[in-house]
């Protein structure tokens, strides 16, 4: 029975990787490894301000800000099913 468990595991994580978030989030990581660190924790700012407090306390676009959030969010995805 452990190893069907083990099987059903393993499609569900080939699963996770067949999405445009973990694709995303790999390429930004192999393209930008240098960061990673930084995308991540400005996604964080992000989600605790709120895209219009963030927007504005650092003078940027509303569409910037969505584009380092979800950005932050497909790398933290990409790390937690990679890993």
């Amino acid at each position: 029975m452990p190893e069907r468990k083990e099987r059903s595991d393993e499609l569900f994580l080939e699963s996770l990787m067949d999405t445009n978030l973990y694709s995303m989030g790999a390429y930004f990581s192999d393209q930008h490894p240098e960061l990673v660190d930084e995308v991540i924790d400005q996604a964080v700012a992000i989600e605790q301000q709120g895209l219009r407090g963030y927007a504005d306390a650092n003078g940027l676009s509303l569409e910037a800000c969505f584009e380092t959030l979800l950005t932050g969010l497909a790398v933290r995805y990409y790390k937690a099913v990679a890993a």
